[in-house]
């Protein structure tokens, strides 16, 4: 792959990049969890300035959370599969990520949706549409996409919002949930969500560097959002701490402390009833 030409991403979008570098990054660690061989393609190929991503201050602790986060999703993609292998996924704000390459069962329809900046972006350094692949470029608060995911509205959809929702307003959100049940019922969502006091705690340390996006939606439990309309059921969820990650033993101590426990943790919802 020649060197490309670095596309003007801002604000949100530009989010996507510091998780493709983590990638990246953990990809190259000769005890890596993950390999993302196309993440470490783009970041050495992109003519992105990733020292903008180093300017936030990041432990090892941190990075090794955004490598267990994904590869939480990737569980709860494949566990849905295995449930439901003729199914539609919608992954929302799905970056650079390759999920649907990992947890490809080769049944499911999938969709990968996110800005148009991004799409462009998906299509030019990772490639176009297939048989059971496709790309939307929208914004998942507009309902312009729906059209095309609603063809296969018979079938079981799975939704899934990862290191997204927080950048938004509670108001946002919940339009969105709520347009999925409504649209979709019986759907699955999910979902990660920074706790109130990791909204502030990780604005404080972005307020120093050259990014101009800020955290706005926190979630303190995930029954909350079962208050926002009938239908919508908790599942599950998962934290950082729910399974032993030998690379984090060292702060496990912080699983006693709800404060520091709880501070992002995904969520996995039954949005209403499928019709019969």
């Amino acid at each position: 792959m020649s060197e490309t030409t670095n596309q003007n991403l801002s604000g949100v979008a530009e989010t996507l990049l510091m998780t493709l570098y983590i990638r990246a990054m953990e990809s190259q660690r000769p005890d890596a969890m993950i390999k993302d061989e196309k993440a470490v393609a783009l970041v050495t190929q992109m003519s992105y300035d990733f020292d903008r991503v180093k300017q936030i201050k990041m432990d090892e602790d941190d990075k090794v959370t955004v490598i267990l986060r994904n590869l939480e999703f990737d569980r709860y993609a494949r566990d849905f599969l295995t449930r439901h292998p003729e199914a539609v996924v919608v992954h929302i704000g799905c970056g650079l990520d390759s999920r649907f390459e990992r947890v490809d069962n080769g049944q499911v329809e999938w969709y990968d949706l996110d800005l148009p900046d991004v799409i462009e972006l998906r299509r030019k350094f990772i490639g176009g549409e297939g048989k059971r692949y496709h790309l939307l470029g929208c914004s998942a608060f507009h309902s312009a996409w729906l059209d095309a995911v609603s063809a296969h509205r018979q079938c079981p959809f799975l939704f899934l919002a990862e290191g997204v929702l927080m950048y938004f307003e509670e108001a946002q959100v919940k339009s969105l949930v709520l347009m999925l049940r409504d649209h979709f019922p019986g759907a699955e969502l999910v979902i990660d969500a920074f706790s109130p006091y990791s909204v502030w705690a990780n604005n404080l340390r972005l307020s120093i560097t050259k990014f101009g996006v800020r955290y706005h939606w926190g979630l303190k439990h995930g029954q909350e959002i079962e208050s926002w309309g009938d239908g919508i059921h908790l599942l599950d969820e998962w934290g950082y701490f729910d399974r032993p990650e030998p690379r984090l033993d060292h702060i496990r101590w912080m699983r006693h402390i709800p404060l520091l426990a709880r501070v992002l943790r995904i969520y996995h919802y039954r949005l209403g009833k499928a019709a019969e």
